[in-house]
């Protein structure tokens, strides 16, 4: 079974609200998933306010296999899960 952590959204029309969610790969955007780790607020208005996740369970998950979407990649490194540092050649 491949997971992977991405979006799921509970919000209602024009009013967004995400969960970060771990899902089995062929599982529906809205349907089934094992776990909440996290929540995710387009229209928060600090970056704190934006993305709360549990950074523990996060790297867990990443350590298990699980793979983010992209856009929850991106949301991992502003929670500070991943480093983003400068890559060296």
């Amino acid at each position: 079974m491949a997971t992977r952590i991405r979006l799921r959204r509970i919000g209602r029309k024009k009013l967004p609200l995400y969960r970060i969610v771990i899902a089995d790969q062929e599982a529906p955007r809205d349907g089934r998933f094992i776990e909440i780790i996290g929540t995710y607020n387009p229209k928060g208005e600090t970056a704190a306010d934006k993305v709360k996740v549990d950074a523990d369970k996060a790297r867990q998950w990443i350590a298990k296999g699980a793979t983010p979407s992209d856009t929850v990649q991106s949301l991992l490194k502003q929670a500070g899960v991943f480093k983003t540092g400068t890559a060296t050649a």
